[in-house]
C-alpha cells in the first residue's frame, strides 16, 4: 500500500470495543490522570477533519478506560513518569505497559444456549486455546470458519461475550463450525506471537482433514475442505498473514482454504505504534502492516470478502487492501461490501442494528456459496 493510506496508528477507534489485558499488581487509585497523547504523537496521513474527529475519540477512550476504578486502580502516574505514548498504551520510565483496556466480560460456554449453538472450549496448545462454536442443526461436513478477533494486538478475547455472541450469530446463519481463536495479547507475549498462534490454531485444525484429528466435534461435523479463516480490524489483519503463509506453503493434510473474510481490516505503513508492539520488525514497510505484492498475489484461497464501512477512519485502509489485491495477479474473485454511514466495528457494540445484521447474512451467504 503506497504512503497515502491511513496511518493505522492514528485510526483504530474506541468501536473496536478493546478489553483484555491480564491484571499484573494491585494497587491504589490514580491521583494524576495522564495526559492522553495527541495526533502530534503519530504520523498523520488524513484530513484535519477526520484528524479533529480522532483526536477527540482518543481524548474520550483514554480518560473513560484510566478513570475506570474497577480496571486501572493498579495503575497510579503522572506524565512524569511516561517515557513513549501510544494510540493504545503509556510505557512507563521503570518498564512497565499501561495498556488503556476497559473492563472486559467474558461468558462461559452456556453464553451459547440462547442462541441455539453449542460451545466447546478447547486447549490447541500450551499457550493457545479457542472456543469452538458448532450450531443446533449439529449436521455433518459443514464448513468451518477460523475467526480471529481484533482489539489492536493487545487488547479483547474469544470469550468475551461480544465476540462470542458474534460468533455464535455467525454459527448459526451460516449452519458453520466456529472455532475462535484466543491468542496471545502484546505486552505479555509481543507480536509476533498473534501470528504464529493463528497460523498453530489453523495447522491444529486442518489436522483433522483425515477425521482423525484432536476434537471429535470437528472430526464429526466439520468438512476441512471448506474453511474460511476471517477477522476484523487487528484479526483482519493477521487473517491476511496467515493465508499469505498458506499461500506460500500450504496446508499439512489434505485440508483446504475456501475464502478469506476481512472486517474493517488495520493496515497502514510506519505505524510506530505496531512496530513497538512487534520488536523484530522489518521497518517502516513491514509486509504484515504494508501488505507486499508478492504476498498478496499468492493469498492462499479462491475467494475474499473484504467489508468496509464508510465512516471508519480505517476505511482508506480497507479500499487500498482490496485494490492492491485486484492487481497483485492473485488468481481468485474479490467481492467488496460497504456498510454506510457506520463507523469502525460498529457490528460488536451494537449486535441489533439493522447493518449489523446485513454483515452477517452477507457473511453467512460468502460462507455457503460454494466455488
Amino acid at each position: 500500500m503506497s504512503s497515502s493510506s491511513l496511518s493505522s496508528a492514528n485510526t483504530i477507534l474506541n468501536h473496536c470495543h478493546f478489553s483484555h489485558l491480564p491484571k499484573t499488581t494491585p494497587s491504589t487509585t490514580i491521583t494524576k490522570t495522564p495526559t492522553p497523547p495527541s495526533l502530534s504523537s503519530f504520523p498523520t496521513l488524513f484530513s484535519s477533519k477526520s484528524a479533529v474527529k480522532l483526536n477527540f475519540q482518543i481524548q474520550s477512550m483514554s480518560s473513560t478506560a484510566i478513570n475506570n476504578p474497577s480496571s486501572e486502580s493498579e495503575w497510579n502516574y503522572s506524565d512524569s513518569d511516561v517515557a513513549q505514548k501510544f494510540l493504545f498504551f503509556n510505557v512507563l520510565k521503570d518498564g512497565r505497559i499501561h495498556v488503556f483496556s476497559p473492563p472486559l466480560n467474558l461468558v462461559p460456554p452456556s453464553f451459547g444456549a440462547s442462541f441455539g449453538v453449542e460451545i466447546k472450549d478447547v486447549e490447541i496448545s500450551s499457550s493457545i486455546s479457542a472456543r469452538l462454536i458448532l450450531p443446533s442443526s449439529r449436521a455433518t461436513n459443514l464448513p468451518v470458519l477460523l475467526y480471529i478477533h481484533g482489539g489492536g494486538f493487545c487488547m479483547n478475547s474469544a470469550f468475551s461475550d461480544e465476540y462470542t455472541r458474534f460468533c455464535s450469530q455467525i454459527a448459526v446463519e451460516s449452519n458453520a463450525v466456529v472455532l475462535s481463536v484466543e491468542y496471545g495479547l502484546f505486552p505479555t507475549r509481543p507480536l509476533p506471537a498473534c501470528y504464529d498462534d493463528s497460523w498453530t490454531a489453523l495447522q491444529w485444525l486442518a489436522s483433522h482433514s483425515t477425521g482423525s484429528g484432536p476434537d471429535p466435534l470437528i472430526n464429526h461435523h466439520a468438512d476441512l475442505n471448506r474453511i474460511f479463516v476471517g477477522g476484523d480490524s487487528a484479526g483482519g489483519n493477521i487473517s491476511h498473514t496467515v493465508l499469505s503463509k498458506v499461500g506460500s506453503i500450504g496446508l499439512h493434510g489434505n485440508a483446504a482454504i475456501e475464502g478469506m473474510i476481512l472486517i474493517h481490516p488495520y493496515f497502514g505503513e510506519d505505524d510506530k505504534m505496531w512496530m513497538y508492539m512487534c520488536p523484530s520488525n522489518v521497518g517502516p514497510q513491514d509486509p504484515r502492516m504494508k501488505p507486499a505484492v508478492e504476498d498478496l498475489a499468492r493469498i492462499g484461497c479462491g475467494r475474499v470478502l473484504v467489508l468496509l464501512a464508510e465512516k471508519d477512519v480505517l476505511y482508506g485502509a480497507g479500499k487500498m487492501y482490496a485494490d492492491e489485491l485486484s492487481k497483485s495477479g492473485w488468481n481468485g474473485e474479490l467481492e467488496i461490501m460497504e456498510s454506510k454511514d457506520k463507523e469502525h466495528c460498529f457490528h460488536l457494540g451494537n449486535h441489533t442494528d439493522l447493518e449489523a445484521g446485513v454483515i452477517r447474512k452477507r457473511i453467512a451467504s460468502f460462507i455457503n456459496r460454494q466455488s
